[in-house]
């Protein structure tokens, strides 16, 4: 029986998470992947005086923020440029309602300095919330804790506008980077299940980018048309989501998750 597409060699060369939704992903050499993903990614967000998501699409600096999660010890750290670090056990005030990507999400404001620090940063009111579901504030709810795109396809989107040095897979902010395969192969994995260290994860569709791709992943300066690129040649590419360059998945069985660890489609 032939090998499964794209299945060769396929390993995890990079695991990126990000605490609070918005600000600079960290890598990990190893993250445990349970049934809403991993805890300590995407477990806060800011939200505007309406309620509403902000993030890095609406005020760009937020990437040049750093947070620190332990979801075992319930601490938060924040870094902001020419601030002194910011650490304390996460506290929260009583039940919100906040809107991300026009959906109800239940969250409650995290207490203490964090929120007037990020205010001060990104110029204007934000409070720093945490989604108290079991899935956090990931984009697409039980069907998207995990997400995974192939090094090679990122180089190949930099390879489309001619783009002489290599693009920085961390602008994509995806939970796994994948070494040992071709681009866009991890697009026909949609609708499989994968094996990924001792986890398995069912493929459940294709992610279409948006603005924060084009922006550099420390400062969050725009300094790349990534959307211009990928619709140059993915526009008519049969995704589920338009302009896609990676994929979302749910947690079929959860495990640990090591860089380098072998990424298998069943």
């Amino acid at each position: 029986m032939s090998a499964p597409a794209g299945a060769g060699g396929a390993r995890v060369s990079a695991i990126l998470v990000a605490p609070v939704k918005g600000l600079r992903a960290l890598e990990r050499e190893s993250v445990e992947l349970g049934p809403g993903g991993v805890r300590e990614n995407r477990r806060f967000l800011l939200i505007d005086e309406h309620g509403q998501m902000a993030n890095g699409k609406r005020i760009a600096t937020l990437q040049a923020a750093l947070a620190e999660y332990s979801d075992a010890e319930r601490t938060l750290s924040l870094t902001l440029p020419g601030r002194p670090p910011l650490l304390g056990v996460v506290e929260l005030g009583p039940p919100l309602q906040a809107t991300m990507f026009s959906q109800p999400l239940d969250v409650a404001e995290v207490l203490g300095p964090f929120s007037a620090a990020l205010s001060e940063h990104a110029g204007m009111a934000l409070r720093l919330v945490e989604a108290t579901g079991a899935y956090g504030a990931v984009d697409r709810g039980a069907d998207g804790p995990v997400s995974l795109i192939a090094r090679a396809s990122v180089q190949r989107v930099a390879q489309q506008a001619d783009r002489e040095q290599p693009l920085d897979p961390r602008r994509f902010r995806m939970l796994f980077e994948i070494d040992g395969v071709e681009a866009h192969a991890e697009d026909a994995w949609v609708g499989r299940a994968l094996a990924i260290g001792a986890a398995t994860v069912m493929a459940r569709g294709h992610v279409g980018r948006c603005a924060v791709t084009t922006l550099d992943p420390d400062s969050g300066r725009r300094d790349f048309d990534t959307l211009a690129a990928l619709a140059s040649y993915r526009r008519a590419a049969g995704t589920t989501e338009p302009l896609a360059c990676g994929i979302y998945g749910a947690v079929l069985e959860p495990g640990t998750v090591r860089v380098g660890d072998a990424v298998t489609p069943r």
